[in-house]
């Protein structure tokens, strides 16, 4: 195991997928496992994203290389996608960083930012996680982010670490 600090308390609570709710717009949205299938709609979902939106290189963007890390992250993590009728609202991700701790990645397309889907989404995923046998969990993010640290603080995360422009945050599943 890296050298990263975990909470010693475990969070827990995490509802599994799929799970189904109503956002603050009003619009119905499911979030369930990853299925054989969905890639064509992640696809599509990451050649529209914002290039605003994007952090620390990800997602990439152009479709080859879209195609590429997602074949990764599918075939070694664990995923989540939020649906809105057939469109994808937005994909979660667990990545083994090869220590026996996953790294979690959240994406959430513009249209849907702010309507309270990124949280049910990381809840949803954590779920999913603790299902699948992931105990440690840690994500880094922009310090001047300021609203997805709030999120991830209100999810369970702890701060765990510093660099230069990136703050490190963990938690440990039951």
């Amino acid at each position: 195991m890296s050298d990263r600090i975990y909470p010693d308390e475990p969070a827990s609570g995490f509802p599994e997928p799929p799970v189904e709710f109503e956002d603050r717009e009003g619009r119905a949205i499911e979030v369930r496992a990853y299925e054989d299938g969905d890639e064509e709609a992640l696809v599509e979902m990451y050649d529209e994203f914002d290039p605003a939106d994007r952090a620390q290189g990800i997602p990439p963007s152009t479709e080859d290389r879209i195609r590429d890390w997602l074949e990764l992250i599918v075939d070694e993590g664990h995923n989540v996608i939020a649906w809105h009728d057939d469109a994808v609202a937005g994909h979660a991700t667990l990545v083994p960083d090869g220590a026996e701790a996953y790294e979690l990645a959240i994406f959430v397309t513009q249209e849907y930012q702010r309507a309270g889907i990124g949280g049910r989404l990381i809840r949803a995923l954590l779920g999913y996680g603790a299902s699948q046998d992931v105990e440690h969990v840690w994500l880094t993010v922009e310090r001047w982010n300021r609203a997805a640290v709030a999120l991830y603080e209100d999810v369970g995360f702890e701060r765990s670490g510093t660099e230069s422009f990136e703050l490190e945050m963990s938690l440990r599943l039951d």
